[in-house]
């Protein structure tokens, strides 16, 4: 007998899907945008999740494995992780949150300390190069403090007085 967990499931991420390609329809276009737009991608990704969720709708299995105990805890911490690496990517730029994410998540897959921190790492400068260098994504490496353009780089050479930047007519009305 088939139970209706896979079933729900499937209808569940079939309902998202449709949600999320109605959602990525509506994305605007810029006036200057590339040939593929701003829609191509989460239109893609709602195929594949709506076959995905039909798939399960009409096949599902016949005797479902849940996960219990550790397992679960396991998802939940995954889970966990991945909301707050979303959380963190704006604060804190991609390298650092990605690394993070990536090691936490590798130590689980194998909890080997070193090689999960290796692992994050190189995910962590391999997605970055991939995603700024090669699809030229706008992408801030580290927080936007540390790398601000306003802040100087280079101090004044000796014996010349840095000008003065700070505007002491703000709030006194004048």
């Amino acid at each position: 007998m088939t139970r209706p967990s896979d079933r729900l499931i499937g209808l569940a991420i079939l309902l998202g899907a449709v949600a999320f390609g109605v959602a990525a329809a509506r994305l605007p276009l810029p006036f200057f945008s590339d040939p593929m737009g701003p829609r191509t991608f989460p239109l893609i990704v709602a195929v594949v999740m709506g076959l995905c969720g039909l798939t399960m709708v009409l096949r599902p299995d016949p005797d479902p494995g849940w996960p219990r105990g550790g397992t679960l805890l396991q998802l939940a911490v995954a889970a966990a992780v991945l909301v707050g690496y979303a959380y963190a990517l704006r604060p804190l730029g991609f390298l650092i949150p990605t690394a993070v994410a990536a090691a936490i998540l590798s130590w689980q897959i194998e909890p080997r300390p070193l090689r999960a921190l290796l692992a994050g790492l190189g995910l962590s400068v391999g997605l970055f190069v991939l995603f700024r260098f090669v699809l030229g994504l706008g992408l801030l490496a580290f927080p936007r403090e540390w790398t601000d353009a306003r802040a100087p780089t280079v101090a004044p050479a000796a014996g010349v007085e840095a000008p003065d930047t700070t505007d002491t007519t703000l709030g006194t009305g004048d």
